[in-house]
């Protein structure tokens, strides 16, 4: 690798000259495709490499566990030392092990730092994604946003939300004048998709310190930008999960950072592995702020690489944005495949050395069929090439050498420990209890009032030396009197029940 670019492969006989990835152009996106097998692991680990010794920080998640051998040196004793070693001299590539500065993330808390958000900086669109709402549930979810803004009720955790919607139940009536109808239904349906999201670990996912971008931005003290590692392995037990975190931070880094033109290298690289996850049975509305996230994040000085088995799974006009492209082999088994083949090779600028639906089918592991933009921007003709070995581990760490480094960092004292300040659920909670203080009090003064009528009727008779009433009987003033008082404790009553819910759930209408 030369001071303005990333040296990928080269190739001997019967390949192409040697590939690189110019760092003036690394911001302008890229996709890394091929089957399982087929050597992409590889690809973005190099490329991770390559990035953080040019001085630009990466993030990448870890969707098998292996990327983890980032944080150490390969080793000469490694049995893939060797074939390393050929292909190095091979391609004329210096094979010096080292290991690379790594930060460990994980949405769950377990093989690294928590990664926490807040539910108000997730916003109504990536959470009615993330809890598959339909339309009118999204809508309903949007009021509960747009109230607790107006109500300055903070949204942190998934509690806060849960009890907005409760709120927004028992004031249906009200909130539909305002906003429209709102079925308790719906709201009822979306506590249930909470429920669920809930069962599959994303009350750890919410809540504070929320993550700071500053913190994966980070340099090492020698220069090298950091590897931050998002430990993926359980995670895709919930893809939907997954997919929405990394859109959201996607979309974190373009409306956070400046714009700074065309810089001579990246600020930032972001690698989104099991692309698909994000595009599969998407809405339109995110296919369009994917688009729009991709077409103008380049100009924040960010690189969005795409990691996915077949390019079909990526949109069209997403897929054109990805200029720089390293493709891995396809199998074509089915007519599909085939399909798919063909129009994998249309998307690159031919080569009349070679057919490049035929190479893309017949590249072994490690090699790749690989195009990069050159000078001004232009699309490199497509080649074929041998990827140059990493300088790292190939394969995980030890979970001891994992949990050393994650204990080193300082950043353990920072996110170690979740903070649960006041927000909806606690203010919600806290108007709850005043409220029923209140009409307790209400209630104990009119029951004190219909026992003072009492002995003052009592007192009367006695004094005009009238007989006292039979028990079981009463005037007809005395009637008169203890009805009212009834009827005071039954509107005292009802109102005290109403107190009760509208404390859970906040009064739309109280005065401020």
């Amino acid at each position: 690798m030369t001071e303005t670019s990333i040296f990928v492969g080269g190739g001997g006989e019967g390949y192409g000259t040697p590939q690189e990835l110019l760092l003036r152009y690394g911001n302008r996106h890229g996709l890394i495709a091929g089957a399982t097998g087929t050597g992409k692991t590889i690809t973005l680990q190099i490329l991770a490499e390559s990035f953080s010794s040019a001085g630009v920080p990466v993030f990448m998640s870890d969707v098998k566990g292996d990327l983890s051998g980032l944080a150490r040196p390969g080793s000469a004793d490694s049995k893939l030392h060797e074939p390393f070693a050929k292909r190095s001299a091979t391609i004329g590539h210096a094979l010096n092990y080292n290991a690379f500065p790594v930060t460990f993330w994980d949405l769950l808390g377990e093989q690294g730092h928590p990664v926490r958000t807040t539910v108000s900086e997730m916003g109504p669109l990536l959470l009615a994604r993330l809890l598959e709402l339909t339309e009118p549930q999204e809508g309903v979810l949007n009021i509960a946003f747009r109230l607790a803004d107006e109500e300055e009720l903070p949204l942190l955790d998934l509690k806060d939300l849960q009890a907005m919607l409760v709120w927004i139940g028992q004031n249906a009536a009200e909130i539909g004048l305002r906003y429209g109808n709102v079925s308790p239904a719906t709201v009822g349906a979306i506590q249930r998709q909470l429920l669920v999201l809930e069962n599959q670990g994303a009350t750890k996912f919410f809540g504070e310190p929320a993550l700071d971008l500053a913190d994966m931005m980070r340099l090492a003290p020698d220069g090298r930008g950091m590897i931050n590692i998002l430990a993926a392995d359980k995670l895709m037990g919930s893809p939907r999960l997954y997919a929405t975190f990394l859109l959201w931070l996607m979309s974190e880094l373009f409306e956070t950072l400046p714009e700074v033109g065309d810089p001579e290298k990246p600020k930032f690289v972001f690698f989104f592995d099991e692309a698909h996850l994000l595009f599969d049975d998407a809405p339109k509305a995110l296919l369009d702020k994917v688009e729009q996230v991709a077409r103008l994040i380049r100009s924040k000085g960010v690189g969005v690489y795409f990691i996915t088995q077949n390019p079909a799974d990526v949109p069209d006009d997403i897929l054109g944005q990805l200029s720089n492209r390293v493709q891995h082999a396809l199998r074509a088994f089915t007519a599909k495949d085939q399909q798919d083949l063909k129009r994998a090779a249309q998307n690159y600028r031919p080569n009349p050395r070679f057919d490049t639906e035929t190479a893309i089918k017949e590249v072994g592991t490690g090699e790749a069929v690989t195009s990069f933009l050159e000078a001004k921007g232009a699309p490199g003709m497509v080649e074929r090439t041998l990827v140059r070995p990493p300088a790292s581990q190939v394969g995980p760490i030890t979970p001891g050498e994992r949990q050393a480094i994650v204990s080193n960092s300082s950043l353990w004292v920072k996110y170690d420990r979740s903070i649960d300040r006041d927000s909806a659920f606690e203010r919600l909670r806290a108007r709850a209890q005043e409220a029923a203080a209140a009409a307790s009090k209400a209630e104990a003064e009119a029951e004190a009032q219909k026992a003072e009528g009492r002995e003052y009727r009592n007192a009367r008779r006695y004094d005009d030396g009238l007989p006292r009433r039979p028990a079981g009987r009463a005037s007809r003033s005395d009637s008169l009197v203890e009805t009212f008082g009834k009827s005071v404790v039954r509107q005292l009553g009802t109102r005290t029940g109403q107190a009760i819910v509208r404390g859970i759930l906040g009064s739309l209408f109280k005065s401020r």
